[in-house]
């Protein structure tokens, strides 16, 4: 073969003659920083020979598709290893996630004494240096090789319906089908497995940045009506020194738990009378869930939107209407009877009235908008409420404030024309990105979800091709000029309509998705709302769903854990520790106490019997922004001393002074702790 490439490395561009065998091998591997390379923007093997014309462009380790390639590598090496220990595993599926892989396994419970064992001899499968080497085969083929791993032979037959969300889009596609064997030096096969691919041209490329982390329980894609299995989680980076920070960066994390933290100091509980996914506010909890209610609410009232309010249930009917029946299903309870017949054992003999746990506002809201006739005069129209929705999350997702069933929604809806629609969406993302930055959340990312381009998901939306066309250019447009960074997100949409979710990362770099702004031409049709235009004609309306906060619970739970449960003074659910010295200053700092809980400042009084070191370190563990003590010196002055996060201290501050400086921080409304300095 002869010809010339474009090669592309960073942002130049050099042509290469190609010899009779060109592969990016020849190009990049004398780099083991470059672990694949796109071809005319396809991602590719190194091994792979190149044609004449081709683009080919280096794909690096460390970026995103660079760290997908190198830990779905680390997870066929975590599979190999664990069939040579355990013959009789049989293989699942192992994407890579978020900062690491995972693989199922049909096999006995693992212990940590086997995933060090497995991990063991995956060091000598990196150290053996096997070559990872793509085989396209015939569906028959594919049968005949892995006959005897039965969930490798439901993907083949399911070719052209794999998901990523189960995780079976890395092990075959619509196309054709491909083995990687993984090859000794002599050239004997060690290990096989059913995959899309690219992988990194050898083991050896995973160096010494991996890991295993832990094991689960799992269910064959991700269906709890299916098989139980295993699942081995890992890791991999490029280095040992970023494997080594992403460890520190665990530690932190664990260390931010909101539900540790959460716990520790007393916000809220979960209790298994009521059941998972049901929170429990505490009183303090409760301080930190009123102060963003009322933040809320205001803000809502300052731009522009009418307060409503909708009940928890309503009859089926309602959301078969709205499209949630079926599309939503899933996630909504099952339906509650209303004056059904039951027999002696309370089984239903005769059905009554249907009715669901509401899971989402707007079916209600768009009742209200019906209920009387709307003028163009009123538009744009916008309701808010605080409303609670109930999702039934599957228990193994649960998790803490961040994955609950009873969700708390900021919700708003805006009915508006279609021209005035774009003018809407962007006065909701400058609300959204205000009140972010508001709770301390800067650093902010736009992701614009979308109807899926190739049609694999066309059943999961409603609406015409014009409808959907229409829509996603708004949004993409609006997020365009909004300067933030954007990533497209093909078949994330909700089925009525696009939609921009704003991801926001916290104080150690985790990108959590917030508040998000969808656009909605189906649920107005499908209500037949109208307004009577300024020709006196009736139109629909466009409506555009955001919800700020997303939900109060999860956005509690992100800035429990963005504040390490410090929170800013505005928002701290105690504002003041109050410490005495000893006893006889008690009631000296207990007038103190009144003046400020008097000015409405949420204080603390340690009037224990226990010795001051201890009342000190137990008022640090409250995460107070001050802590105010009050000894002989302090008294005699009318004063009292500071003593900060930082450890700071200020000393002999006169009363009025001290209590000035409280209010004016809290009512600066600053995320910043206060210090001495200040």
């Amino acid at each position: 073969m002869s010809g010339v490439i474009t090669v592309h490395r960073n942002d130049d561009a050099e042509q290469v003659t190609l010899t009779t065998t060109t592969t990016g091998l020849d190009l990049f591997g004398d780099d083991r920083t470059v672990v694949a390379m796109k071809v005319d923007g396809q991602l590719r093997d190194l091994a792979r020979e190149l044609a004449d014309g081709e683009l080919v462009e280096p794909v690096p380790v460390d970026s995103p598709e660079g760290l997908s390639i190198l830990r779905h590598s680390a997870g066929h090496v975590t599979a190999q290893a664990l069939q040579s220990m355990f013959a009789e595993a049989k293989l699942g599926i192992g994407p890579p996630i978020t900062d690491g892989f995972y693989y199922d396994f049909a096999t006995e419970a693992l212990t940590p004494e086997d995933l060090k064992a497995i991990e063991k001899k995956m060091g000598q499968i990196v150290k053996e240096k096997q070559r990872f080497v793509r085989r396209p085969v015939s569906d028959a083929e594919a049968r005949e090789e892995l006959a005897g791993e039965p969930f490798k032979l439901e993907l083949i037959t399911d070719k052209g319906h794999s998901s990523d969300e189960d995780g079976s889009s890395v092990e075959v596609g619509a196309g054709e089908l491909t083995i990687y064997d993984n090859v000794r030096r002599d050239g004997s096969v060690a290990w096989k497995d059913l995959c899309r691919g690219p992988h990194v041209p050898h083991t050896g490329y995973l160096g010494n940045g991996w890991a295993l982390t832990r094991s689960s329980a799992a269910y064959w894609r991700g269906d709890q009506r299916n098989q139980a299995l295993q699942r081995v989680y890992g890791t991999a980076w490029p280095s040992k020194e970023a494997l080594q920070a992403y460890k520190l960066r665990l530690e932190e994390a664990a260390r931010r738990d909101h539900r540790k933290l959460g716990m520790e100091m007393d916000l809220f509980s979960f209790h298994e009378v009521v059941g998972s996914g049901l929170p429990l506010f505490h009183p303090r909890g409760g301080v930190i869930k009123r102060e963003m209610e009322d933040y809320v609410r205001a803000r809502h009232i300052e731009e522009g939107f009418d307060y409503v309010g909708t009940p928890h249930i309503a009859k089926e009917d309602l959301y078969y209407t709205s499209g949630h029946l079926p599309y939503y299903a899933d996630g909504m309870f099952p339906p509650l009877l209303e004056d059904a017949e039951r027999d002696e054992q309370g089984n239903v003999v005769r059905g009554g009235q249907a009715y669901r746990l509401k899971a989402m506002n707007c079916p209600m809201h768009n009742l209200i908008f019906s209920s009387r006739g709307r003028s163009y005069r009123e538009l744009p129209l916008r309701f808010f409420e605080f409303g609670t929705v109930y999702r039934d999350e599957k228990s193994g997702v649960v998790q803490g404030l961040t994955r609950v069933r009873s969700i708390t929604q900021d919700d708003s809806h805006s009915y508006c024309t279609k021209e005035q629609a774009p003018d809407e969406v962007r006065h909701l993302l400058r609300f959204v990105l205000s009140l972010l930055n508001d709770f301390g959340l800067t650093d902010v990312a736009l992701e614009v979800s979308t109807r899926d381009e190739d049609g694999k998901k066309a059943d999961k939306f409603i609406g015409s091709d014009q409808q959907w066309e229409e829509a996603t250019a708004i949004l993409d447009e609006i997020a365009r000029e909004s300067g933030l960074p954007v990533v497209q997100d093909p078949g994330g949409a909700a089925y009525y309509g696009p939609k921009i979710s704003i991801q926001s990362k916290d104080a150690i770099g985790r990108t959590w998705q917030m508040s998000t702004i969808q656009y909605d031409f189906n649920q107005p049709e499908r209500f037949q709302l109208e307004y009577t235009a300024s020709d006196g004609s009736r139109q629909q309306p466009v409506m555009i769903h955001s919800a700020k906060f997303g939900s109060i619970e999860r956005f509690m739970g992100v800035l429990i854990e963005h504040y390490a449960g410090a929170f800013p003074a505005w928002l701290a659910p105690v504002q003041v520790v109050a410490v005495p010295v000893a006893g006889e200053f008690d009631d000296y700092l207990a007038g103190v106490v009144a003046t400020l809980r008097g000015k409405g400042v949420r204080v603390d009084f340690d009037d224990s019997d226990d010795r001051f070191g201890k009342k000190i370190r137990n008022a640090a563990k409250e995460k107070a922004p001050f802590i105010l003590i009050a000894g002989g010196e302090d008294r005699d002055a009318a004063a009292v001393s500071f003593r900060f996060r930082d450890g700071s201290q200020r000393n002999q501050v006169p009363v009025a002074d001290a209590v000035a400086h409280i209010l004016e921080v809290i009512a600066s409304r600053t995320n910043e702790s206060p210090t001495a300095d200040e």
